[in-house]
């Protein structure tokens, strides 16, 4: 079985050592590299080319942030991860439109972050839950629906499920919650992406960034 290759970006080698030791016993993923600030990072990344990248926020020499810019423009296939002590949504927002799959606070459960590694491996998009209140300001809604409506060709119900997409629910779940079939949120998925020109989840997320549609009311 291939392995998982992962780069941990931490300046504390303590917080290093710990992910390291949590990552290494699980039997799909391994860590191949490490650095200790944004711009090591970006070096090693482009020499080892790892899956994916365990990306603190704030580095020295260089931002997380700028440092996932940098590596996604040099790899666009790497994944990568953020993790951060910042509960400020400010700071999930320039993540994502960096090129972050994945925003993960430093306090949360090992079997959360293990969790949040496999998703964004295989395609998807993984925010926090203890940030998903603060992005969705508890509501299932658009904030301003009118207003997106305004600024793309997407019907109402096609906004509503880019939204949903984009705070990581499955199509099973955004089925659930709109009382469609699969199926059919499938087929506005197409939609939506073939009019945005989307590719991805990721692609989606940032969108729904740009647009405000994941803002408190």
């Amino acid at each position: 079985m291939n392995k998982l290759r992962i780069l941990l970006a931490d300046d504390h080698t303590l917080i290093r050592d710990g992910l390291k030791a949590l990552i290494n016993v699980q039997q799909d993923m391994e860590v191949v590299g490490e650095a200790g600030d944004g711009m090591l990072a970006y070096k090693v990344a482009k020499e080892l080319r790892p899956d994916l990248i365990v990306m603190d926020v704030s580095l020295p020499e260089l931002s997380g942030a700028k440092s996932t810019e940098l590596i996604k423009h040099e790899l666009p296939g790497v994944k990568i991860l953020a993790l951060t002590v910042h509960e400020d949504k400010g700071y999930l927002r320039q993540l994502i439109q960096a090129g972050a799959s994945g925003y993960v606070l430093k306090r949360a459960a090992a079997e959360d972050l293990i969790h949040a590694i496999r998703a964004i491996a295989g395609g998807g998009v993984y925010v926090d839950p203890a940030m998903m209140s603060k992005v969705v300001g508890g509501s299932t809604r658009l904030r301003s629906l009118d207003e997106a409506l305004k600024t793309s060709n997407l019907s109402e119900r096609e906004t509503e499920v880019l939204r949903l997409i984009a705070l990581g629910y499955s199509n099973k779940e955004i089925a659930a919650q709109l009382d469609i079939s699969i199926k059919t949120v499938e087929t506005y998925k197409a939609r939506l992406m073939e009019k945005l020109d989307l590719h991805s989840r990721v692609d989606i997320v940032r969108y729904a960034l740009r647009q405000g549609l994941m803002q408190d009311y």
